[in-house]
């Protein structure tokens, strides 16, 4: 009935790498994210260059990712490389680390589906937290089906969350709202509000690094995975900044500042009472794309980590459709749990600081590849090394820095999970040592 345990089907393009690229990285996060970044720096300009600095960062992570993900072209991602690089210990805490971040991303991105839902069915607001369980569920549901199915579903859904999107920016600047409102004092710039600011659209950016996690069921990993790294980001970053400009342009900033979806008040004059319904419905579709990106590059790692016997290796079975079954019941145990807490700003900003962690690792990893295997094969090396690399890995560690004095909660989950890779470390050295032995 199943496929021998590990193999995976080698049936993703670059088609597929540019949809769950785009698809990974935009969620509800540039519908909601707008306002609450302007609340905390409440200056537009300013607004605007943190969107293109985060854009332009992620630039220079994929310069990073590309090289290192074609060079050890491996299902699971980024674990692999920590792994070549820093050994058994370094594969747990990104491997670990990284799990953590995409299950909790199918957590928080099905609790804001579902607080998208309430708006266009407000009686069902008491039911967010299950309503958030039944959408990571049903997106669990079509996956189970196989790598086509998923495969499919990215695509479409990415396909119709760009178009919806730009539609939304096209009616911003055609039917800017005529009301003139009287300006009104805005709040000072702090460093701090700075910081948290660029965390929630760190945040927002977060998932680039997704077309590299199906390296080995890519049929062109060495071509495929620069090309749809550095497509999706500059695809997503254009949409970013277009999107908060078109805003900014019909919106006051105070306005922007206290609205949850304001782009449905630049589009009030157009359809009326209707435009939050409309702003939700579509905001619906551009998170069911992001959460089942999160689904299927979650379960990728715990594949990867339990083929290669860090994790009970069970888990590493393929059903015949090409879907990891196993890991994928046990990330959607936990992303189901996470969601029925209901906490999405909590789980996002979590996730946020994680991210970032995960990239110094793999920033260093480069660095420490190149010195311990100078003749490991590259499909694609770095532009500008060393200097674009060693400028990534310097944002990366001075962000982590920054995110961790800024936000204490993170600090905590950063320390828990460093902390459990100690022992997990120590169970999986046994694990292997009795597999080859």
């Amino acid at each position: 009935m199943f496929r021998p345990r590990g193999q995976l089907l080698r049936v993703l393009g670059l088609g597929f790498g540019l949809a769950v690229g785009v698809g990974g990285v935009i969620g509800g996060g540039i519908l909601r994210a707008p306002g609450s970044a302007l609340d905390h720096v409440p200056r537009p300009w300013l607004v605007l260059l943190l969107w293109a600095l985060a854009g332009a960062q992620a630039l220079l992570g994929a310069n990073v990712v590309a090289e290192v993900m074609t060079s050890v072209p491996r299902s699971g991602g980024l674990f692999n490389v920590a792994e070549r690089a820093f050994g058994n210990f370094g594969a747990l805490l990104v491997g670990w680390s990284d799990w953590l971040i995409n299950a909790a991303s199918v957590a928080a991105l099905s609790i804001a589906a579902a607080e998208f839902l309430i708006i266009i069915f407000p009686p069902l607001k008491p039911y967010v937290p299950s309503i958030g369980a039944a959408v990571a569920l049903a997106l669990l549901a079509v996956n189970w089906l196989g790598v086509r199915e998923g495969k499919f579903a990215q695509i479409v859904t990415s396909s119709a969350k760009g178009v919806l999107l730009v539609g939304i920016v096209v009616l911003i600047v055609l039917f800017k709202p005529s009301r003139a409102m009287a300006p009104t004092p805005v709040a000072a710039v702090t460093f701090v509000g700075i910081i948290i600011a660029y965390q929630l659209i760190v945040a927002a950016y977060g998932g680039w690094t997704a077309p590299s996690y199906f390296a080995e069921e890519d049929m062109d990993p060495g071509k495929n995975i620069p090309r749809a790294l550095f497509g999706s980001i500059l695809t997503v970053a254009a949409i970013y900044l277009i999107m908060n400009a078109a805003l900014l342009y019909a919106l006051p900033i105070e306005i922007m500042r206290s609205a949850e979806l304001p782009a449905s008040l630049a589009i009030a004059n157009i359809f009326g009472h209707l435009s939050l319904v409309i702003v939700a419905a579509i905001a619906v579709v551009t998170v069911l794309s992001c959460t089942n990106a999160s689904v299927m590059i979650a379960t990728r790692i715990l594949h990867g980590l339990a083929r290669d016997g860090f994790v009970p290796r069970q888990i590493s079975r393929v059903n015949r459709g090409g879907t990891p079954d196993l890991a994928l019941a046990a990330t959607g145990a936990l992303a189901v749990l996470l969601a029925l807490t209901g906490r999405f700003e909590t789980i996002f900003l979590v996730t946020g600081t994680l991210v970032v962690f995960v990239n110094t690792l793999i920033d260093a990893a480069l660095f420490k590849l190149r010195w311990s295997e100078p003749d490991l094969p590259r499909p694609y090396q770095s532009r500008g090394y060393p200097w674009l690399p060693g400028l990534a890995l310097i944002l990366d560690f001075a962000l982590v820095i920054a995110f961790l004095s800024a936000d204490v909660r993170s600090a905590i989950y950063i320390i828990v999970a460093v902390c459990l890779c100690i022992p997990m470390t120590l169970i999986a050295n046994v694990r292997r040592r009795d597999s080859t032995g």
